[in-house]
């Protein structure tokens, strides 16, 4: 399939990038609304519903723990529940994903229509573009970044971040190449200049790209004031890994799959480093400590 011209693969991702910017504002701003409407509506139920008003007399110690767990006032209540919840998705998500890959011969099609689909986007100089966004999430510049960031959070005073910081890096990195050499998937034919010698599945890049700078955007954005400055980083920072993702796809050195399978990697692993941040926070914050 003959690449488009360069002018219009820029304009189409110019494109991609303010329409998606307009939409994700209009949904931030419809759950800044929302969410704590429907956070005190979840909480407040126990105290409304004739239901859960008997379920309390009959089991407190179950009440009061569905109660903490559904809070709004504290992490440990609603927002590590969510986090969990997410958690175990993405790993049931992880876990089909390889049943796929294993059993089906439809996964491994889609990944090489896909392959192929994106041959309208390799035109030589748009793909020198796409290896400047992949570079970013190199091995070699992960480990700089992650180090970078660890000493700026150090500096400020931010322990509590740190080690949720090295627990997504690490956690995701390790985990990722367990699972390249313990599946061993052959990498898609080298159809550009790009390169790579371990195996495909799952893909470091997307892993990495996720994990580091997903977390940095949170540790960012935790305690910047402002909604429009915090849905700016959030944004561009996932543009930025959406980018680095759609790039090992584009230089034809992942498939789809691997892709995805980095970024469920990536997500859990980020997801816990929340989780460990934020319950570092509540304990630093808790009185006599």
């Amino acid at each position: 399939m003959a690449p488009l011209p360069f002018w219009q693969l820029l304009l189409g991702l110019i494109c991609v990038l303010v329409v998606g910017h307009v939409l994700s504002w209009w949904a931030w701003r419809a759950l800044a609304f929302s969410g704590p409407w429907v956070g005190r509506g979840i909480t407040g139920m126990a105290h409304r519903r004739k239901a859960l008003a008997w379920l309390q007399r009959r089991a407190p110690a179950t009440t009061r723990f569905m109660g903490a767990r559904l809070t709004v006032e504290r992490f440990s209540g609603l927002p590590l529940t969510l986090i969990a919840g997410l958690a175990v998705y993405l790993v049931f998500l992880g876990a089909g994903l390889l049943e796929d890959l294993f059993e089906g011969e439809e996964l491994v099609q889609f990944d090489q229509h896909v392959n192929n689909a994106l041959g309208v986007l390799r035109e030589p100089t748009f793909l020198k573009l796409i290896a400047g966004i992949t570079s970013l999430a190199n091995l070699e510049t992960l480990i700089a970044i992650t180090i970078v960031a660890t000493g700026f959070l150090w500096a400020h005073r931010r322990f509590a971040y740190i080690p949720g910081l090295l627990l997504t890096v690490i956690g995701s990195q390790t985990l990722t190449y367990i699972g390249k050499y313990a599946i061993a998937r052959d990498r898609p034919d080298f159809l550009t200049f790009a390169s790579a010698s371990t195996p495909s599945f799952p893909s470091g890049h997307a892993t990495g790209a996720i994990a580091v700078y997903g977390f940095i955007i949170y540790a960012i954005a935790r305690d910047i004031p402002g909604v429009r400055r915090r849905f700016e980083l959030a944004y561009w920072g996932c543009a930025l890994i959406a980018a680095i993702a759609a790039s090992r796809a584009i230089l034809s050195v992942h498939f789809a799959s691997d892709i995805a399978a980095g970024l469920l990697v990536g997500g859990f692993w980020l997801l816990s480093g929340f989780a460990l941040t934020e319950y570092l926070r509540q304990r630093a914050d808790m009185p006599g400590r």
